[in-house]
This record gives C-alpha cells, sequence and structure tokens, in this order.
C-alpha cells in the first residue's frame, strides 16, 4: 500500500521541477528549448506515476487516489518553492493544506479499497 505513495511523491519532484523548475534556470531561454526540456523531466515523472497509479488502483478507489496524489502535490510543492525558488512559506500554505485534510477524510471515511 505504501510503494504507490513512494512512486507519486517520487513523480511529484519532477513534476514540479517540469512545471516550475524553469522559471528560475531558464529565463532568457527560448521557449521551445523550454518546453523540451520540460517535457524531458516530465517523461521521467510518467515513468513513476503511471505505475503508481496501476499499483494503487488495487487498493485505493480513483477518487482516494487522486486526493493522495493532491496532497502530495501541494506537499513537495511547498518545499520546492522554500527550498529550490527560495519563496516565504506562508500561512496559505497551511490553510491549503488543511482544505486537503478535509477532502482526505471525506474520500477516505467509507474505507480503504478500490471498491469503498
Amino acid at each position: 500500500m505504501i510503494k504507490p505513495i513512494i512512486l507519486l511523491a517520487l513523480s511529484n519532484l519532477f513534476m514540479t521541477f517540469a512545471w516550475y523548475g524553469h522559471l528560475k534556470t531558464m529565463n532568457g531561454k527560448p521557449l521551445i528549448l523550454v518546453i523540451l526540456v520540460s517535457w524531458g523531466i516530465a517523461f521521467f515523472e510518467y515513468i513513476l506515476q503511471v505505475p503508481a497509479n496501476r499499483m494503487g488502483s488495487h487498493y485505493y478507489n480513483l477518487g482516494q487516489l487522486k486526493v493522495i496524489q493532491e496532497v502530495i502535490t501541494m506537499a513537495v510543492f511547498a518545499v520546492f518553492a522554500a527550498l529550490y525558488m527560495k519563496q516565504p512559506v506562508k500561512l496559505d500554505y497551511l490553510w491549503a493544506g488543511l482544505c486537503l485534510i478535509g477532502a482526505a477524510y471525506f474520500m477516505f471515511r467509507g474505507g480503504v479499497g478500490p471498491n469503498s
């Protein structure tokens, strides 16, 4: 049950760099180059994300997988924004996290599993 979550966390690292990393490192570069580099990074995201969702579908229903993904995305993004992009951590991250906890509650209150 934990392996899909680990793979989703790793895929999120690639996704976050593909989507936002170029804002720090590739300003002034031709857009087509930035797109190609981002696609290259996203390739590794998909190598992890697709198997994670396939494995995860044996343990979680579709909505649960999506909420797990969103919680991971917000956590990875907050760390990325603070450490890599040097953005200040704001209370907004906490409020967004609390909303995701609420989403997780509603998605998991009926139990865990593809049929729940």
